[in-house]
């Protein structure tokens, strides 16, 4: 199924949540140390969350949102009155939004390893009260699944409604399907894949590379040091941006316009209103992401492989172990995270006579296009859910 997408400001402009707040939960503490897929344990961890909406008497009625490599667990609503931006996918929470905060309980976490509440390569070692760095254990995906499930469990929440998240979340919620099919009765995988391409890869090495060649990063121990590696991440996300627009965002966004000017300068000096951008795109992300954090969360994306850790090398073997019911959306435009990769999660999921459906959306924005707002996106969402809702007996 393919539809168009259509930006609607609209979408923003009603049903916010408001005023939220970012809690912090303890969970792993020893000597329940939380045993990672690297073979190394680690607690106590703290996990920073958002909950927006009420969970029922039932309980049945959470949806866990996942979010991308530098999302967080900001994902609706404003930490203050003057916050300039709300979080990052609050065009699609809140009441009468596709993820309605009128019915459902809805929970984010900063994944382990993060940088904003979640313990990670910037806290503190409580063994040596030094920030961890790189002495931080190596991640998976799965084990930041495993502590999303400890927070839930905190919660008392036994299954979830659904859980949805696009790119780096979606795999998340492809490995929640696998590794706890039985605590979840559906799954939004949106703009992602089972694993991921050697492209994909390439230009996370590239972005790491970067920051280790940075002379400020100090071989991961900077964090008493008066300057960062902002060089070295800076130009990570501007590598990254560019894989996450498309083409024709740019030319339309662009083209070949000047900054500032009518003629080039003849000079090695940023003239093109596309570098300036990614320029201050790569500023913007130094003041809120820490680099060693960077490097850990593209690490774990680059080992993920659903088939090789669910399926013996088989996705169709491994896409038996799924009970939850499936929305997957992809993007006509995304060159990231291409629509054939989505489709081959859909093929093995309908091989193994799973309940799943999916939608291509037809968009200039890339792979960033499901953190546009837009009606089609918002729609499909919607109406999965309300389907599932009105079926299944939530409420």
């Amino acid at each position: 199924m393919a539809i168009k997408d259509g930006k609607n400001g609209g979408l923003a402009n009603s049903g916010s949540v408001g005023l939220v707040k970012t809690h912090t939960m303890q969970v792993a503490a020893p000597p329940d140390d939380l045993m990672l897929d690297c073979g190394r344990n680690l607690g106590p961890i703290q996990v920073a969350y958002e909950t927006y909406g009420e969970l029922n008497p039932q309980r049945d009625n959470a949806i866990l949102i996942l979010h991308a490599l530098t999302g967080d667990a900001h994902a609706a609503g404003y930490h203050h009155s003057k916050d300039a931006k709300p979080g990052w996918w609050d065009f699609m929470i809140g009441a009468g939004r596709a993820f309605d905060t009128n019915r459902y309980f809805i929970i984010c976490t900063n994944v382990l390893g993060g940088c904003k509440g979640t313990t990670g390569p910037a806290a503190i070692n409580p063994e040596t009260n030094r920030h961890f760095g790189v002495t931080f254990p190596m991640l998976t995906l799965g084990d930041m699944v495993k502590v999303q499930k400890l927070v839930l469990d905190q919660l008392g929440i036994e299954c979830l409604l659904s859980l949805a998240g696009g790119s780096m979340g979606g795999m998340q919620a492809l490995e929640w399907c696998l590794r706890y099919p039985e605590k979840t009765r559906s799954a939004i995988i949106i703009a992602s894949t089972s694993k991921l391409s050697p492209q994909a890869i390439a230009f996370h090495e590239v972005g790491r590379h970067a920051i280790i060649s940075d002379p400020n990063w100090r071989q991961g121990a900077y964090y008493s040091s008066e300057v960062r590696p902002e060089t070295g991440l800076g130009i990570a996300r501007m590598i990254g941006h560019i894989t996450y627009l498309s083409e024709e965002s740019m030319n339309i966004k662009f083209g070949r316009r000047l900054q500032n000017k009518t003629e080039y300068s003849y000079e090695l000096t940023r003239e093109f209103e596309v570098e300036n951008y990614l320029h201050a795109q790569g500023l913007r992300f130094v003041q809120r992401f820490d680099a060693n954090s960077y490097l850990y969360i593209t690490k774990a994306m680059d080992y993920y492989n659903a088939a090789e850790d669910w399926g013996q090398g088989s996705w169709e073997r491994a896409c038996a172990r799924v009970r939850a019911k499936s929305l997957v959306i992809s993007f006509t435009s995304d060159w990231l995270f291409p629509s054939s990769q989505s489709k081959e999660v859909v093929k093995a999921l309908r091989q193994n006579n799973k309940d799943v459906s999916y939608v291509e959306i037809e968009s200039a924005s890339g792979h960033d296009a499901f953190l546009i707002p837009s009606q089609p996106l918002s729609r499909v969402v919607d109406s999965f859910l309300d389907n599932l809702y009105q079926n299944q007996g939530a409420a």
